[in-house]
């Protein structure tokens, strides 16, 4: 028999997997950033250039921004490269995807919260912490280092890290198992859908947060909660 709201609201939480991009991170403050900034230097000042990769990656020049509909939100790092290789009008290579890897590992990363208490508070807790990305793993250590909270985590995982990828639940099956905890004590913290569905696949509690492209409308259905960011998790966790 599967369980319902109720008896997974009263399982507790003693793990929790976080997303990186959109959760950990402000999707728009460092993302839309790296998008405009690539999109220029790739297209080396010809404004068709910019147009073609801006209209594959549904990022709007004007405003210099994402748009939610964009394949690049919660793809991997390798779709990513598809996608802007399109823009380009020729193949994906190697070349291509190192250079959005370098770009992307040296872009700075603004905290959705300030991570360092944040994440201080749940291990007090007694939580074992995960990441899980569709980015690279190293791009994700890169990252957390940069923010100097690497150390606080039990588990970090890219989509290259031999998981798999959101939205299977893979990856997060295998931070459960990393850390020694059943699923339905997890608790699966993501900005997209893509997170919650794996989340959900997974048997674990879904966490919803507002610091992606997404909206409460979106996430809602598909989310045991969904927070206007990543600090309000300690609150949910007393709840």
């Amino acid at each position: 028999m599967s369980s319902g709201p109720e008896d997974r609201a009263a399982t507790p939480i003693e793990a929790v997997v976080f997303d990186k991009d959109g959760t950990l991170f402000d999707f728009h403050a460092t993302w839309s950033t790296w998008a405009g900034e690539i999109i220029r230097d790739l297209a080396g000042g010809v404004p068709a250039r910019e147009a073609a990769l801006a209209r594959e990656m549904a990022f709007d020049l004007e405003a210099g921004r994402f748009r939610a509909e964009s394949p690049i939100v919660a793809c991997t790092h390798r779709e990513a490269t598809r996608i802007v290789a399109k823009g380009l009008g020729r193949e994906a290579t190697e070349d291509l995807e190192t250079y959005l890897a370098m770009t992307a590992s040296r872009i700075p990363q603004v905290e959705a919260v300030p991570l360092g208490a944040l994440l201080d508070g749940l291990k007090a807790r007694g939580l074992r912490l995960g990441v899980m990305t569709n980015d690279t793993e190293e791009g994700a250590w890169a990252h957390l280092g940069g923010a100097d909270v690497a150390d606080r985590f039990d588990f970090v995982a890219g989509f290259d890290s031999g998981h798999g990828a959101k939205p299977d639940p893979d990856p997060l099956l295998a931070f459960a198992r990393a850390v020694g905890v059943a699923p339905a004590r997890v608790a699966m913290v993501g900005d997209s859908l893509h997170d919650l569905h794996s989340g959900r696949a997974a048997g674990m509690r879904t966490v919803g947060v507002l610091t992606g492209t997404a909206t409460r409308g979106e996430l809602a259905p598909h989310a045991d909660v969904v927070l206007p960011d990543i600090g309000h998790l300690p609150a949910w966790l007393d709840r």
